[in-house]
């Protein structure tokens, strides 16, 4: 399965074990929200823990169902914003753990996140602008300030741990092989507290948020229809495919 759960201790984690890069496709998207929205709604738990297993915590979408199949990215697109809508909703805390690359759809993950935990190495990158597609960056714009993201955006660069750390948008940089043990430890101190007092917090904490994250992936995700719908979008998604590099234009 490339999504996995398990629940002790008044954590539940969520898995993403989907070889070789923890990339998932348009029907992966689409039961990743609901598996949320079920963890969180658990009696039983009082923390969500998603992380990864592999080389990498999310490689993102599919690249290679897009080149196949353009028209599915409707359907992809839903299940993006349904995945990061439901982390960002889910009733309690959602702590996200990541190690080596969080590329596209892995930073919506942690940009809708209430804490992320990074392991030494990790890097955050949106290569959208090389992959013919966009989206992503509202939800990047919930963890670095405007300019870092633009500056990510137009590059199609990366923002390693050490700094994701120093803008603040990572809690604690630990070393790979503690991550998951350390994640766990973070956890626990919030599965102690008061399941009520935690979803109450949660709450408010979004409602006293400046922005709609959710309604600007969406006005962003307008673009990402229209990026597909330009021939330099399957040229970039060819190119890729080919070569693992970005089309030259």
């Amino acid at each position: 399965m490339p999504i996995r759960t398990h629940i002790a201790d008044h954590i539940g984690e969520i898995i993403l074990d989907h070889p070789p890069v923890n990339a998932l496709d348009s029907t992966g998207w689409n039961e990743m929200p609901d598996i949320v929205e079920q963890m969180g709604r658990n009696p039983d738990v009082r923390c969500v823990l998603i992380r990864a297993e592999g080389k990498g915590f999310c490689g993102g979408v599919d690249i290679k169902e897009m080149q196949a199949h353009p028209e599915r990215i409707v359907q992809l697109n839903r299940g993006n914003f349904r995945t990061f809508r439901a982390v960002r909703a889910c009733e309690v805390p959602v702590v996200t753990a990541v190690h080596g690359f969080i590329i596209g759809s892995g930073i919506g993950i942690c940009g809708a996140s209430d804490v992320v935990i990074a392991a030494e190495g990790a890097f955050f990158s949106l290569p959208e602008v090389d992959r013919g597609a966009m989206g992503g960056a509202s939800h990047l714009m919930r963890m670095f300030p405007l300019q870092k993201v633009r500056a990510a955006f137009f590059t199609a660069g990366r923002i390693d741990a050490a700094e994701a750390h120093r803008l603040g948008a990572v809690e604690i940089v630990v070393a790979p092989d503690h991550l998951v043990a350390e994640a766990r430890a973070f956890c626990a101190v919030i599965a102690s507290k008061s399941r009520k007092a935690l979803t109450t917090a949660k709450e408010a904490l979004n409602g006293l948020e400046p922005r709609d994250v959710d309604q600007g992936y969406r006005f962003e995700q307008g673009f990402t229809l229209e990026m597909y719908l330009h021939a330099d979008s399957q040229k970039a998604r060819d190119a890729f495919v080919a070569t693992g590099k970005a089309a030259e234009y």
